[in-house]
């Protein structure tokens, strides 16, 4: 499971997204979970599931789509929460077992046992009824060679992606997407290489090094 620092981060984080896209965010009740069900297709095409065609798993793209999930569901739990941090993490933490077993739709599945399509499938499945399942995650992650600890070194790349883009016209339609040729996800990757993710001030750097990076085309 997430160290406990780390999943309070997370949610302390995603809580400043939600706010930050909108303060009323709480009030507003976005359906968190019909993202999950869009994120979980998408990663389906970077698996490849099509049996008509030749396709590869694109193992980066896939990984990504993951940290999309994650967002989503912190903010479901968050909601169902009103945006307490600390209910949202004793919730979080008591969503976490060892139990192998998934009751959906009449059936029971075994975690363990079935592929990472029929994993996705069932993610899906679950959210569009207005559930999750973090053990089902956590099998998730391991089928796409990360741990918890890669997420989250990843989660919070993104969330400070998400934020630089919000401060740099997003919502507006004026922030740049490429940048000297290459797409603002590449310059997150290259700028996360550059420095100590178990820093305390990561996400301070790492937001500084897209700053430095930005202002160079503009």
């Amino acid at each position: 499971m997430v160290k406990e620092n780390q999943a309070k981060i997370m949610l302390s984080l995603q809580a400043r997204m939600n706010e930050k896209v909108n303060p009323q965010w709480v009030e507003a009740a976005y359906p968190y979970l019909r993202a999950v069900v869009v994120e979980g297709s998408e990663a389906m095409e970077h698996h490849g599931w099509k049996w008509w065609k030749k396709q590869e798993c694109d193992m980066e793209q896939l990984q990504m789509e993951l940290v999309d999930i994650w967002h989503f569901m912190l903010s479901h739990i968050l909601l169902e929460n009103k945006g307490n941090e600390e209910a949202s993490f004793i919730q979080l933490a008591s969503l976490y077992t060892d139990d192998d077993k998934i009751q959906f739709d009449s059936r029971t599945y075994h975690i363990k046992t079935i592929g990472t399509l029929e994993k996705l499938e069932l993610t899906i499945g679950l959210a569009s009824s207005g559930r999750i399942s973090i053990p089902l995650f956590a099998a998730l992650l391991k089928d796409c060679d990360m741990d918890w600890n890669e997420l989250f070194c990843q989660y919070v790349g993104k969330n400070v992606l998400n934020f630089f883009r919000q401060d740099n016209g997003y919502k507006d339609g004026t922030y740049q997407k490429m940048w000297d040729g290459k797409e603002d996800n590449e310059h997150l990757v290259e700028a996360m290489a550059s420095l100590d993710a178990s820093h305390d001030d990561f996400q301070h750097n790492l937001y500084e090094c897209l700053k430095d990076r930005y202002q160079k085309i503009n």
